[in-house]
């Protein structure tokens, strides 16, 4: 039976600033910087994701924590959250586009793999999700995820300050996370928290991708959320991306893009949702 109605994510954020400062000479730096120093920049990215007809938009906050924020003097969390917030927002306002948080794993492994405390990883969650909330924020993703632990702190934190999440592991080719989290386990853990969706992204190709995305499907009855990247090994291009991605349509609810999928990859797959049967 087919999916009724599939919310279209956005695509790439990181990549794609990365490649639009290229074009300009800009200096390639952490891209959440560009909220402060190249504002412009961020604002084109979300209008492109606008135009190309993508029903959320993400903030560029994907790998702001108090972690990577304390290598890069005179920049704050919660001032760079607000910035981000304000330009996704103000972009969006009038469109009926919904903005949502996107926020990463932090650059640190839990106890006993690493020396991050769970009260370390709950707080420095709790200050990205705070200043979200603050900034008008009402839902997160949490995306590219590797350890389910980590994961489940981040959700609560998020819970707790009333945004609606959006959960996202990334998988190795052995349909295990790094850490060595499977599938089940995955849905078992957080089906209590009763996020918006639960799923994967980045990974693999919409092919590889796939196989794991159907077996979210067998685990949980929770809404999926499938954002594939346009390939490693072999990478798609647009047309080929859409295509192979078009077997999701019958079971997930939301679905856009991760690494190497830009505005025209969105608005390829906005117009093959429009004109499925």
């Amino acid at each position: 039976m087919t999916q009724k109605t599939i919310v279209l994510l956005d695509g790439s954020c990181g990549s794609a600033l990365w490649n639009m400062a290229d074009r300009r000479g800009i200096a390639r730096e952490p891209v959440w910087k560009y909220n402060i120093t190249h504002p412009e920049l961020v604002e084109e990215l979300v209008s492109s994701y606008i135009k190309a007809g993508a029903d959320m938009l993400q903030t560029d906050t994907f790998s702001l924590n108090r972690f990577s924020a304390e290598k890069e003097p005179g920049f704050t969390v919660s001032d760079t959250v607000r910035a981000a917030a304000a330009i996704a927002l103000d972009t969006a306002k009038g469109t009926g586009r919904k903005v949502y948080l996107s926020s990463g794993p932090l650059p640190l492994l839990l106890e006993p793999y690493g020396k991050l405390s769970d009260s370390q990883c709950r707080e420095s969650y709790d200050e990205i999700f705070a200043a979200a909330s603050a900034a008008g924020i009402e839902a997160a993703a949490l995306e590219t995820f590797m350890d389910i632990r980590m994961m489940e702190i981040a959700a609560q934190s998020a819970l707790e300050h009333g945004l609606q999440v959006f959960c996202s592991m990334t998988f190795e080719k052995r349909h295990r996370t790094l850490m060595g989290d499977t599938v089940a386990g995955i849905c078992e853990t957080l089906t209590p928290l009763k996020p918006a969706a639960i799923g994967m992204n980045c990974s693999y190709g919409p092919v590889a991708g796939l196989e794991i995305i159907r077996e979210f499907r067998e685990h949980t009855d929770l809404p999926l959320y499938f954002k594939p990247n346009a390939g490693m090994e072999t990478t798609y291009t647009r047309e080929q991306f859409v295509q192979e991605i078009r077997p999701a349509f019958e079971f997930v609810s939301y679905i856009g893009g991760c690494c190497g999928t830009e505005a025209d990859y969105i608005a390829c797959l906005r117009q093959a949702l429009d004109e499925r049967g």
